[in-house]
């Protein structure tokens, strides 16, 4: 068990909520762009690879947010199965691509861990995962885990998933392209800022939310690990190929690659991984009847059998473990983690997503803003509210909030954030780029805290009056780790 939770800390759990509601429910149009996208790509690996594949039911993916691949998967090819993520919320977002995309089919939606698969040994003939492994420091656990789900023969493809490269000198991490500095841009355009900075995808904003990244695996290290668990496999490799500077490179290792392929470029420029690995044994295909697919599943508190009940709640007999349908989706989280990650309203926590973080807030907040799951309010040069202590131990602050262009354009002085908790000053932060941050310090042993957030400089947007800094969407207190 301590192997397993070293592998994904409880904080970097909680960050994966947050981020994954934040990614579906707080940008819904740009995020259903992404999803197409997205499918667009999986499902060109998948035309390619079908073959090696061969059934695709019953399936699940894992890491899956809204589940879009397996609505994909569901009505493209007819596929029965499950799409699991560690945001419940997230998941329900599901019903929105269903509607906006006319699919007829969807698949059962799970709310879990990817370290306890609450799933019966052998019973799955597919497991997907996409961008997800590189955010677990031991990845080979996720992949044991995959393998005991797995019947003989049946396939594990998971894709977009980091390749270190070895030509750069990984000076910092780098955000999105939109959030980058202007001389960022045109270095990333003539292909050259890759040879600067650490190869990721997209990893400067799930970071800034606290999700820690593994970016450690060149290409031989997937290699290893892959023939290390599975008897078969298939690849594709995506380098990247930006202006001049990263396509003159990807010929020129092409042409001395011993069969002129992208391995040796792969291993220069990094890139991402797609790969379809073929789990030992001879082939067999799981029984599954989605009528009854919680025959598939195990309860995530003892390992025994669930049943469903006739309202539609997953149950343990031995155990008494009960979980209810909830929007679609089923939270087969652990009791003990499902506590931790779904707290609800409470004193410890102003989720502005909840109507109860209204009574602690004090001084200095403007009006609710934004839609579910990106839910905030602007504040000026200073803004209060008090948090009262729910868990024992030490405890540290954390504070989401977004830097506007707006901010920085009215800026004198870099803009910079200080936090008072009881009248004591416990972080100033520079903040150096537009987009989310998080700011985490701990904080004195006390009952409850009076928590001060002064920002500068300020500004006042054309047509809106307010005198505004930067806009928050959560103040939480959370054990330190």
């Amino acid at each position: 068990m301590a192997e397993l939770d070293a592998a994904q800390s409880l904080a970097v759990k909680r960050a994966e909520v947050e981020f994954h509601n934040f990614a579906s429910l707080g940008e819904p149009e740009r995020a259903m762009r992404v999803y197409a996208e997205e499918n667009e790509r999986r499902g060109a690996v998948i035309r390619n690879h079908v073959a090696f594949m061969g059934e695709l039911s019953p399936f699940l993916e894992i890491g899956a947010n809204a589940g879009h691949t397996s609505y994909y998967l569901a009505n493209v090819y007819n596929a029965d199965g499950f799409a699991l993520d560690i945001s419940a919320d997230s998941l329900r977002h599901g019903i929105a691509l269903q509607e906006k995309w006319g699919y007829s089919r969807a698949p059962v939606r799970l709310a879990g861990d990817a370290l306890h698969l609450p799933f019966a040994d052998n019973s799955m003939r597919l497991v997907m995962a996409f961008q997800m492994l590189s955010q677990f420091m031991n990845i080979e656990a996720v992949f044991l885990e995959v393998k005991r789900v797995l019947a003989p023969g049946g396939i594990f493809f998971f894709a977009e998933e980091p390749m270190r490269r070895k030509l750069t000198a990984r000076l910092y991490r780098c955000p999105y392209y939109e959030n980058m500095k202007p001389w960022e841009r045109k270095l990333s355009d003539w292909g050259l800022l890759g040879y600067l900075v650490r190869d990721v995808i997209g990893a400067h904003q799930e970071e800034s939310f606290g999700i820690k990244q593994n970016h450690t695996f060149e290409l031989k290290d997937w290699h290893d690990l892959i023939r290390k668990h599975f008897a078969d496999h298939e690849y594709e490799l995506f380098i990247p190929r930006r202006g001049w500077g990263e396509t003159s490179v990807a010929s020129v290792a092409r042409a001395f690659d011993k069969l002129k392929s992208d391995w040796t470029g792969a291993r220069l420029l990094g890139g991402t991984l797609a790969a379809i690995c073929k789990k030992g044994g001879d082939k067999v295909i799981p029984s599954f009847d989605p009528e009854h697919f919680e025959r598939a599943l195990k309860c995530p508190d003892c390992g025994n059998r669930v049943s469903r009940t006739a309202d539609d709640a997953i149950v343990c007999a031995n155990c008494k473990f009960d979980t209810p349908n909830e929007g679609g989706v089923y939270n087969l989280l652990s009791t003990q983690l499902r506590a931790e990650l779904y707290p609800g309203d409470r004193d410890d926590i102003a989720d502005f997503s909840l109507p109860g973080h209204e009574a602690l807030l004090r001084d200095g907040w403007c009006e609710l803003e934004g839609v579910y799951g990106n839910k905030y309010r602007w504040i000026g040069a200073q803004a209060s509210l008090v948090l009262k202590r729910v868990k024992d131990g030490p405890q540290q602050l954390r504070i989401r909030g977004l830097a506007v262009d707006k901010w920085f354009a009215s800026a004198a002085t870099p803009p910079a954030i200080s936090v008072r908790v009881n009248g004591q000053l416990i972080g100033n932060w520079p903040i150096e780029r537009t987009g989310v941050f998080i700011l985490e310090a701990p904080v004195p042993e006390s009952d409850e805290y009076r928590i001060e957030i002064d920002a500068a400089p300020t500004f006042i947007a054309p047509d809106d009056d307010r005198v505004m800094s930067v806009n928050i969407s959560m103040v939480r207190l959370q054990p330190q780790e």
